[in-house]
């Protein structure tokens, strides 16, 4: 499998850009999800759900905070599967601040700053998928991050939540859930702890 076109994402019938704008569901209709991860905290958590999606087939959105060693010291082993498109890199600024609140400037350099990470690590363009830090973004957030090529606003429909505990049973039954979806067999691994955010982009 090619990995996609710069700044398009392949869908069952081909290559396709999303439109401009807001993205919390996926297109079209029908029993469809996708999981997305944030951050990157924790680098047993990153090497384990890239170990998951590559002993599954499962696919999987990161989106990278440049700066946290996740996205370094599990490199080897994530490149592979972004490299065939299973895995998509989302921009995710480099240091997750509020982007609201914080200057024009500071806004553009964190999105360029982990750009550029991205295209140095893995030899990707990430754009034009950006998740703004807590789903907070404005239109001078938009702006800056549509200048940048960042032109889809990825949101999510559905969390395992920023900072409630979430049991080790809930997350299981989740991947679980995500392997019927994804017509798969496989037992879902046990979660690690500390697991990072888990969102997902629903059509359902």
């Amino acid at each position: 499998m090619s990995p996609p076109p710069r700044r398009c994402r392949r869908r069952s019938r081909g290559w396709r850009c999303p439109a401009a704008g807001v993205l919390n569901r996926l297109p079209g209709h029908g029993d469809v999800l996708a999981l997305t991860l944030d951050d990157g905290v924790n680098p047993d958590v990153v090497r384990l759900y890239t170990e998951f999606a590559r002993d599954t087939g499962v696919r999987l959105t990161f989106f990278v905070n440049g700066t946290y060693d996740s996205w370094t010291a599990n490199r080897a082993l994530l490149r592979p599967l972004v490299e065939s498109g299973q895995i998509q890199l989302g921009n995710h600024t480099w240091s997750h601040p509020d982007l609201t609140k914080v200057s024009t400037s500071r806004v553009a350099d964190e999105i360029s700053r982990n750009d550029a990470f991205l295209k140095k690590s893995y030899g990707v363009d990430a754009a034009p998928y950006f998740r703004p830090p807590y789903g907070n973004h404005n239109s001078t957030v938009d702006a800056v991050a549509a200048s940048l090529g960042y032109t889809a606003t990825t949101l999510w429909s559905g969390s395992l939540s920023d900072s409630t505990v979430i049991t080790e049973d809930y997350i299981v039954r989740m991947a679980r859930a995500v392997l019927r979806r994804a017509g798969h067999c496989a037992r879902a691994p046990q979660p690690p702890a500390g697991h990072p955010r888990v969102r997902s982009v629903c059509a359902i």
